[in-house]
């Protein structure tokens, strides 16, 4: 059991000299760091100028569309890339349903794209 824990020694050194490097520069940021708050650094930025309205107020549905969007869509890439390098190593039925399979995957992100597409969901007035 010894000498398989001594596996992970190395390990175990880095993660310990990694701790002791974050600490001290947390210690060193403490220490050296200038500290003369005003009212000027406490006060909430908001792009260049005061803050205006309430932070609580309500945003347009078509930045969540949006967004919600994006997932989708950067979703879709992160399933392409590993079907494309497996899908040639199956076998020629494997590989059909593969292909298929991926097919209908992006038949339906197509028709749902087209769909927010119809309802004006990306279009900024």
């Amino acid at each position: 059991m010894n000498a398989f824990l001594l596996q992970y020694l190395p390990v175990v050194i880095f993660i310990g000299i990694a701790a002791v490097i974050g600490l001290l520069f947390i210690v060193a940021a403490l220490l050296m760091a200038p500290n003369s708050p005003d009212s000027e650094k406490l006060s909430a930025y908001e792009c260049g100028f005061n803050a205006f309205d309430d932070a609580r107020m309500k945003f347009d549905v078509r930045f969540y569309l949006v967004s919600i969007l994006f997932i989708i869509f950067d979703l879709e890439v992160a399933f392409l890339f590993p079907w494309a390098v497996s899908m040639f190593d199956l076998s020629h039925a494997g590989m059909v349903f593969a292909f298929w399979s991926m097919m209908a995957f992006l038949g339906v992100l197509t028709v749902g794209f087209i769909y927010e597409w119809k309802k004006g969901a990306l279009e900024w007035e």
